[in-house]
């Protein structure tokens, strides 16, 4: 068969969620595809000079001479859809995702492109959201600055049987925009790239990690520490959207634009600021910025003696407070005043403790435990040292560490409840305690302590995770959905665990398509998680793909030789056993014997 090579720009599409549309109405999704490729596809395929390669039952692969016109296409597809889709209830929408890359293909005599070229637009087409266009670097080299398109630069990718990164550059139009406009919807955007914007009744936020001017590289906990707690303080009000640490300190050590920075997260307003410690004297300054204007909306300096750092904290919170104008609901005012510890000493080994838990590993959790009791030798009635250890102790049982799980589980709870009884205010200690109640079973008690943190603080992104995995585990996967869109909103850089909470929901409502796709997103994050592949492998022995299911099965037991179906059955606390055993019915249609 005769061949040649050639540069071509290639767009790759496909419907977001076919297998579910066609099994809930096969004629009707059928005929409206066929009207949309009569009526918008293929005329837009003509008017963009492209070549409509082939055909694949849900989707299409298109060459173009030009990237350019290939994301021009792009766009008037996502655009028309938006009309086409209003008025439609949003299970029964069409939505579609494309990938666009510039590169070498192979053209058979048949017509037909194959090679590196097309694999890397198929793989692009995978990681957009629905109703966004994925741009390969080279295809996005094409049209910077030529097409007056904003783009989020999702950064390096690692794509599915694609050897190297993809730097990936997401376009967000037709239905990812309407979806990140808005705050209701029935799942989350597959976008990590923020763009949700704060309700517009509320000023926003995003805290950035202090700098540390000490001169001393090892005090950086003592920064981030400050920075930590001015966003835990300003998450306890109503009024007030404010974007989690996780997302905020993705900036750490980026010269990155303030106005960049606000956008990518969504909010107005930027605190910013460095820290200053020498001896027993700290300089803390800090100054809030309006991404709107780039003007100073509030800033001041504190130099203080290191034991006046809570009344820094407080001054900082309640000034930019008053910048920004935030009506206080009642209560709130007084709960911006937390209950500090009693020495410097002790809240700087808490500090150091939190850097610990952050690291997610098993020698990070012994090196916690140690610097919270020391934190408690010095002040025994420090509620949130105790929060902490308790946690580590939760997560001895959750991850397998513990000689005695039960023990570790008994002890946790206990820690839990006297942290809570001690600080019945502190948000932090009420989820900790409601972590002991999921892994304990008691569910109804777990999902009352999460709603009580997040009442104390409505922009606690812990306490909405602990929300959502309650709701998975209590039967409630739709309701587990709408938490998850809500810390996709505070925490639009959200780790790579919560893709696999949206998994675990969606599989629970039999969106096994849905549950596969959320959960390859997580791997292309996290090409090392276990329980990922695990659940994988359940998604696609219901979708009748037993050679993958087994892959995937084989890379969980690769990650984790040691995984127990039966140590999950009996740690998951899964309040209908039914649940769980689904996942494991997954695996037996694959031909697993588990």
């Amino acid at each position: 068969m005769a061949e040649r090579r050639k540069l071509a720009a290639i767009l790759a599409a496909d419907v977001v969620g076919f297998s579910r549309l066609t099994g809930a109405d096969e004629e009707g999704t059928l005929a409206r595809l066929r009207g949309l490729r009569g009526d918008l596809i293929d005329p837009a395929v003509a008017a963009h000079h492209g070549r409509i390669v082939k055909r694949t039952g849900d989707g299409a692969l298109v060459e173009f001479h030009s990237v350019v016109e290939a994301v021009r296409c792009a766009i008037e597809v996502q655009t028309g859809m938006v009309g086409r889709n209003a008025g439609v209830a949003r299970e029964r929408r069409i939505e579609f995702r494309i990938g666009v890359h510039l590169g070498d293909v192979i053209e058979e005599s048949d017509g037909d492109l194959m090679g590196d070229g097309v694999n890397i637009a198929a793989r692009l087409e995978g990681v957009a959201a629905p109703g966004a266009i994925s741009l390969s670097e080279d295809a996005y080299r094409q049209v910077k600055g030529r097409l007056g398109i904003a783009v989020d630069d999702l950064g390096e990718v690692r794509l599915k049987n694609i050897a190297d990164p993809i730097h990936v550059y997401s376009l967000a139009v037709g239905g990812a925009k309407e979806a990140d406009a808005s705050a209701g919807g029935d799942r989350p955007s597959p976008d990590r790239s923020a763009g949700r914007l704060a309700p517009q009744s509320k000023p926003s936020i995003a805290v950035l990690a202090f700098q540390n001017m000490s001169g001393d590289a090892e005090q950086e906990y003592f920064s981030d520490g400050i920075s930590e707690d001015i966003i835990t303080d300003l998450s306890k009000l109503s009024e007030l959207h404010v974007i989690a640490r996780n997302s905020s300190f993705v900036y750490k050590h980026k010269a990155a634009p303030i106005p960049d920075i606000a956008r990518d997260l969504g909010v107005r307003y930027v605190l910013e600021g460095s820290v200053r410690k020498a001896g027993n004297r700290i300089r803390v300054t800090a100054q809030l910025i309006d991404s709107a204007t780039g003007g100073h909306v509030w800033a001041n300096r504190f130099d203080r003696e290191l034991t006046d750092i809570f009344d820094i904290q407080d001054e900082l919170t309640r000034e930019i407070v008053g910048a920004l104008k935030v009506n206080l609901a009642v209560g709130e005012e007084g709960r911006l005043l937390r209950r500090r510890a009693a020495s410097v000493e002790a809240y700087e080994l808490l500090l150091r403790c939190r850097e610990q838990m952050m690291l997610l590993t098993r020698s990070g959790n012994i090196a916690a435990r140690g610097l919270a009791e020391a934190a408690i030798a010095i002040d025994t009635n420090y509620a949130a040292a105790y929060a902490l250890i308790a946690f580590t102790h939760l997560n001895d049982y959750a991850n397998g560490y513990s000689s005695d799980p039960e023990e570790s589980l008994r002890v946790g709870r206990e820690l839990a409840e006297r942290a809570v009884s001690m600080d019945d205010q502190d948000a932090a200690c009420h989820w900790a305690l409601g972590v002991a109640y999921s892994w304990g079973r008691d569910l109804d008690r777990a999902e009352a302590e999460a709603r009580r943190g997040l009442a104390l603080a409505p922009n606690f992104a812990q306490g909405l995770v602990l929300l959502a995995t309650v709701q998975i585990y209590a039967g409630n996967p739709s309701g587990a959905i709408e938490t998850l869109d809500a810390l996709m909103r505070l925490d639009p850089h959200y780790p790579d665990i919560s893709l696999q909470f949206l998994a675990d929901a969606r599989f629970s409502l039999g969106d096994f398509e849905g549950a596969a796709e959320a959960i390859e997103r997580r791997l292309r994050l996290n090409p090392e998680a276990g329980t990922a592949f695990a659940l994988l492998a359940s998604c696609y022995g219901w979708l009748g793909r037993a050679g993958d299911a087994r892959r995937a099965w084989d890379e969980a037991l690769r990650i984790n030789p040691g995984l127990s179906i039966e140590r999950r059955r009996q740690v998951q606390p899964f309040r209908n056993p039914e649940d769980f055993e689904r996942r494991v019915e997954g695996l037996r249609r694959a031909g697993l014997n588990v």
